[in-house]
């Protein structure tokens, strides 16, 4: 359990259960009866969500048909059947299969576990004779053992986070998105400026998408990919609130409060007005990981508060503590902070990031031996 939390200080009891285990939160409850249940950015819990929020007749139900979204083989079947352009693709929880059936896709090739998020167990790979341990490493990572190798789709990759309300999409936000060495772990994230057009196309998809799923009230996030001839290409779908520090960055762009807005939504509240644009702004944030490719330890930060005086900075969060033991920046769970700006144009909130972002830098001592 992470002692910074975010919830943790506001938590009446704490308890150290896995999340995918619903009889066994119900046992450590006993006779309380929750008001409501929600699950945070993980899509562990969502099986979780559902089945305790049934048990408990809770007044908000995490729909069951979401949960497609977790597979990303289903999920492409549902992106077909809502008319969105696909790619190629095969999953299997036989390795031998997934390696003869992938080794005809067009390279280059992503290797995922098909259940898995968060860039755990990703590999993108070239050639067929990497198909073998890219599939392995996958499959490591995978609850179900089941792993997907899909095409890789050239582009421009954006996230689209949409929140819903009787089948109707209510907050709809694209960003752009920027990748470590151009690999496939998030560094940077900003409001995307795209003609009207485009963004009511992109609004639509999302929203049909949502309904596809069985999501007619609560939140969802979607990674795409813009091709070169403008077609969108859905890579896959986190039925819940976006990770690596999305509402955050929603809150400096529009003064909306998802969180709350879901919270309100568990309990049986109105929630709409969460959501409400307070502002229009542009947002960018940086996830601050370890420059190093060993684990090592955190010392110590320098810059916080030099960082956090710069004007535009809404948001400086840090996520590891001196004496802390640090992973390479491999995979969207390593990150050790977060920095979110606004400002009133694009280049505004990005000029206030990179100027914290060179101010605030995590001192590692490479472990030995690693």
């Amino acid at each position: 359990m992470l002692s910074e939390a975010p919830a943790l200080p506001f938590a009446d009891a704490t308890m150290i259960i896995s999340t995918r285990d619903a009889d066994a939160i119900a046992d450590a409850l006993g006779d309380v009866r929750p008001a409501g249940i929600v699950g945070g950015a993980s899509d562990a819990a969502l099986a979780t969500w559902h089945t305790l929020s049934q048990r408990y007749c809770a007044p908000y139900v995490y729909p069951e048909g979401a949960l497609a979204a977790g597979d990303k083989g289903a999920f492409h079947a549902i992106t077909a059947s809502c008319g969105v352009s696909g790619y190629g693709w095969i999953a299997s929880e036989d390795e031998e299969e997934v390696v003869a059936k992938a080794a005809g896709l067009r390279f280059p090739l992503m290797i995922k576990p098909t259940d898995g998020s968060g860039s755990k167990g990703v590999t993108q790979i070239d050639a067929p004779e990497e198909l073998s341990g890219a599939v392995a490493y996958a499959r490591s990572y995978s609850a179900s053992r089941t792993v997907i190798a899909e095409e890789f789709v050239p582009g421009r990759p954006v996230t689209v986070d949409v929140f819903m309300r009787d089948g109707r999409a209510v907050m709809t936000s694209i960003k752009d998105e920027d990748f470590i060495d151009g690999g496939f772990v998030l560094r940077r994230m900003r409001t995307a400026q795209l003609a009207p057009p485009a963004q009511r196309h992109l609004e639509a998809t999302a929203e049909r998408l949502c309904r596809a799923l069985g999501i007619d009230n609560g939140p969802a996030n979607f990674d795409m990919v813009l091709g070169p001839d403008g077609q969108e290409h859905v890579i896959e779908a986190n039925a819940r609130l976006g990770g690596d520090g999305i509402p955050r960055l929603l809150a400096a762009a529009y003064g909306i409060d998802v969180v709350r807005a879901l919270i309100s939504l568990a309990l049986g509240q109105a929630f709409h007005d969460h959501l409400t644009p307070t502002r229009a702004a542009h947002a960018a944030l940086e996830l601050i990981g370890s420059p190093h490719a060993t684990e090592g330890e955190l010392i110590t930060w320098e810059g916080i508060a030099e960082a956090r005086g710069v004007p535009g900075i809404t948001d400086i969060e840090i996520y590891a503590k001196p004496g802390d033991l640090v992973r390479p920046h491999d995979q969207s769970g390593h990150k050790i902070g977060m920095i979110v700006a606004a400002g009133a144009t694009e280049a505004q909130a990005l000029a206030a990031l990179e100027s914290a972002s060179t101010l605030l830098r995590p001192i590692i001592r490479p472990k030995e031996g690693s």
